[in-house]
């Protein structure tokens, strides 16, 4: 009898260890089971906070490119056009070209026609840079040196429309207002941007200062006759080279302006 009760006492306790064990692999299953579907969850709830946060991010603001120096070596009668609609960008402000002169190598109304001197230099070259220069000792000028070195070409910016910074350029200018009369001769465009004639040699496709950017062209282009060159040869001055954006108001002298064929 003593031997039979301890062969039941041995199977039992075997009973009771097996059971031990399963509940333990249970256990540990249900554990594995609740990590595994709180790691889910996290890895979830990650991937909807990390899609949160890419919607919170603001968008990214590509900035206009600077034209390269190699564009503007070319003839100016070629840059001049190409300019319309192109930003003038200085210390916060921002002005659309809406109208040019092109000023040519061999161009009696140039002032590169009087040779090198210590005032037409810049004209001569490298590309891209400023020729500033003051109309009756009052108003500032701003051209862009065009063409090859030591041909002598520029594009005079006569006109531009604002883009951003209209309280500094009204301040500038002196006047407020919003209008055309704003912005519409060569003079105010300087004056607008603070410029001077110091201004002489500045590249403007580098960074920093004066730059001009790109920008989309008009949607038409006019054209006509150049102003205040009755000095120049009569071919000079009935050449059609004045160009203007034919898709605003921000143009001086519009009633000598007729469509272009370059539009």
């Amino acid at each position: 009898m003593h031997v039979v009760k301890k062969r039941i006492s041995s199977k039992v306790v075997i009973k009771s260890a097996k059971r031990s064990i399963s509940v333990q692999v249970e256990l540990k299953r249900t554990r594995v089971s609740a990590g595994s579907k709180k790691r889910r969850n996290d890895d979830s709830s990650n991937k909807v906070n990390a899609s949160k946060d890419a919607l919170a991010q603001p968008a990214t603001v590509v900035s206009p490119a600077l034209l390269p120096q190699s564009w503007y070596r070319r003839d100016s009668l070629e840059v001049a056009p190409a300019l319309l609609g192109k930003i003038l960008r200085k210390d916060g402000i921002e002005l659309r070209i809406t109208e040019v002169e092109a000023y040519r190598e061999g161009d009696s109304a140039c002032h590169a026609r009087v040779g090198i001197t210590p005032r037409t230099a810049p004209l001569f070259g490298p590309a891209g840079r400023c020729y500033v220069y003051l109309c009756y000792g009052i108003h500032s000028m701003l051209n862009v040196v065009t063409n090859e070195e030591q041909q002598g070409a520029a594009v005079l910016i006569r006109s531009a429309e604002p883009v951003k910074g209209l309280s500094q350029i009204q301040a500038n200018r002196k006047m407020v207002s919003d209008k055309p009369i704003l912005l519409t001769g060569p003079g105010k465009v300087a004056a607008a941007l603070g410029l001077t004639v110091n201004w002489t040699g500045h590249p403007v496709y580098e960074p920093g200062g004066l730059e001009i950017v790109d920008g989309p062209p008009p949607t038409s282009i006019l054209h006509g006759p150049r102003v205040g060159i009755d000095y120049a040869a009569p071919n000079d001055i009935a050449a059609l080279w004045r160009f203007a954006a034919g898709d605003t108001p921000w143009v001086s002298q519009r009633k000598t302006l007729t469509t272009s064929q370059l539009a």
